[in-house]
């Protein structure tokens, strides 16, 4: 049975729209006296994005009675891990935060998430555009609710910029090279990357295959799981040769990306580096990393620079959608508590919390920092937006992928290398 429809407005009336009556999961958190324990997994383990699950779970429970949330937040760089033994161990929690990709079409695959194509409320369809749905949606059928718009890009330091003399944002690569060169002569770091994590890194190559690949190609890798084109080691030798200009931090290979003032985001956050390549969540974790724990004031936005000569479509955008999926046996409250997620007054908050443009598009109305503004435009008008490629292409692929791109920054195989390290891990499934 289909949620009716969530309400924003006054505090009535989202106390009354939240108390919802979809039908769906088998109630595996009911007891016997009616009440409903449910838990869900999130990545925020600091500050307002950690304050927002805790206020957002609460005020679910007390419109929800009988209903209660168990919030636990991991470490971004562990949640996958830990949720993909939880989920084979049959012990996964009911909410958790969905990749998508080849990792849900794995856990659609073993029956481990549940199907809300027939549960979205009104407010979510209505307000949620459909593409925004795509990133989570298998043979036509729904599997999660989407949260945040979280496109890649370059964030940098207007101040850091101007001292260095830069007057306009690198457009293509040469561009940046440039801008690389004179950030360096200011006696700043140019690019801030925290290779310890090893994703960070691995975002360098996505965008360079981005450019280098077609769209074609880069689907036809995901449904064959071969890599064999020119494109792929096009890619990770362009990656080579622009690591090959010092453009990163020193001692980047054992920098974390979000933990600490001396992660590469905290080097951004202290005018410590010029910029970062990172999803569209930096903002928040930024703010969290300034030396008042406030949004950084000068930070601003460019999309990766253009590299001429690729077959990728100009303009098109690496990154995509979070979303929010339940347990195939979670209970019906669960499908209501992502119903709740969708609506704007509750999608402001998360805006609020994270610094991170919002899916629902009444909540992006609220939207004010121009960089947010210009990431969503860039998103809206992109000819073609492909999720981060380990995600694309499931866990096995994308965590080989990723160490084989550090070991390529590191110096321990060359472009052919990395292309050969992927396409054994693909052959093993």
């Amino acid at each position: 049975m289909k949620a009716r429809k969530v309400l924003a407005g006054s505090a009535v009336m989202m106390a009354a729209a939240l108390v919802l009556s979809a039908c769906a999961g088998s109630d595996s958190g009911s007891s016997s006296d009616g009440s409903v324990e449910m838990t869900l997994w999130q990545n925020s383990t600091t500050g307002p994005g950690k304050e927002f699950w805790k206020k957002t779970a609460a005020d679910f429970e007390k419109a929800n009675d009988g209903v209660t949330i168990k919030v636990q937040s991991i470490q971004n760089e562990d949640l996958d891990g830990k949720l993909q033994t939880a989920l084979n161990s049959g012990d996964a929690p009911d909410i958790f935060l969905q990749r998508g990709g080849g990792k849900l079409a794995a856990m659609v695959a073993a029956g481990q998430v549940m199907d809300l194509t027939d549960k979205l409320s009104d407010t979510a369809t209505e307000e949620i555009p459909e593409g925004s749905f795509k990133a989570n949606t298998l043979d036509g059928k729904v599997y999660a609710m989407p949260v945040a718009v979280l496109p890649g890009g370059l964030f940098y330091s207007q101040d850091v910029f101007t001292a260095a003399g830069i007057t306009e944002t690198p457009k293509t690569i040469d561009e940046l090279e440039t801008a690389v060169g004179q950030l360096r002569d200011s006696g700043v770091e140019p690019i801030a990357l925290g290779a310890k994590d090893a994703w960070p890194a691995a975002h360098w190559y996505y965008h360079f295959a981005l450019r280098a690949c077609s769209p074609d190609t880069l689907a036809k890798a995901q449904d064959e799981k071969d890599f064999s084109a020119p494109c792929w080691e096009d890619a990770a030798q362009q990656l080579a040769d622009f690591a090959g200009t010092e453009p990163f931090n020193k001692g980047f290979l054992t920098t974390s990306a979000q933990q600490g003032a001396g992660s590469s985001a905290g080097l951004l956050a202290n005018h410590q580096a010029g910029m970062e390549l990172m999803g569209a969540w930096n903002p928040g974790v930024i703010a969290s990393l300034t030396p008042d724990e406030k949004p950084l004031p000068d930070l601003a936005w460019f999309p990766f620079p253009e590299i001429p000569g690729g077959d990728g479509e100009p303009g098109s955008v690496l990154g995509g959608v979070d979303g929010y999926s339940c347990g195939a046996n979670a209970p019906a409250e669960c499908v209501d508590f992502l119903n709740y997620l969708a609506t704007a007054d509750v999608q402001k908050a998360y805006y609020a919390a994270f610094n991170a443009p919002p899916v629902n598009t009444v909540a992006q109305e609220a939207v004010q920092e121009p960089y947010l503004k210009q990431i969503l435009e860039a998103y809206n008008a992109a000819p073609y937006v492909s999720q981060w490629l380990d995600t694309v292409y499931g866990l096995n692929i994308g965590n080989a992928l990723n160490v084989a791109v550090v070991d390529l920054l590191a110096g321990k195989t060359d472009a052919k290398g990395l292309v050969s390290a992927v396409n054994d891990a693909a052959k093993k499934g």
